[in-house]
């Protein structure tokens, strides 16, 4: 495991988390877009908060963020998890790390449910998820197409203790 420096995202880090974004869409398992976003564009997109980056020196390591699942009201305490790690730093923590992080701000911030769409292909990000107590709900069988196949998302969902108990 490596000792990264975990902080919220700023604009300028942009460059490093669209170059992992970019390196996550290449392998074509990790989500069904397929060009990298102008920061103004991926900023409107995600929330305001619950942005990290993991950084081991002055390297970017890996980042995590929270998008809403809806603007109706009651799905307030509801987002949908984004997390990218450098494949050099696949497997030593980083992940981890970031998802733990990223858990405890979406709690902070009164997020009772996080779910993420996952590749069936994509068992790293699925063992993950389910190391940090995410279980499977489902499938979405042929949800959209990648390169002009149609794919399978596997659904992910985590449960707050803390958040939406009562």
């Amino acid at each position: 495991m490596i000792e990264i420096e975990l902080k919220a995202m700023l604009p300028e880090d942009w460059p490093s988390v669209s170059k992992i974004y970019a390196e996550g869409m290449s392998t074509g398992y990790a989500t069904f877009e397929r060009q990298t976003p102008t920061y103004e564009a991926w900023s409107a997109n995600h929330l305001e908060h619950c942005r990290l980056v993991a950084f081991l020196g002055e390297k970017c390591m890996g980042w995590a963020a929270l998008s809403p699942v809806s603007k109706r009201a009651v799905y307030c305490g509801v987002a949908e998890v984004s997390i990218y790690i450098l494949q050099d730093a696949q497997g030593k923590g980083v992940g981890s790390k970031l998802m733990q992080a990223l858990i405890s701000e979406s709690e902070e911030n009164g997020f009772w449910t996080l779910q993420s769409g996952i590749f069936p292909e994509n068992k790293g990000s699925i063992r993950l998820h389910e190391k940090m107590g995410f279980r499977y709900i489902g499938k979405r069988e042929r949800i959209a197409q990648r390169d002009g196949i149609w794919k399978d998302n596997l659904l992910f969902e985590r449960r707050s203790k803390i958040v939406g108990v009562n």
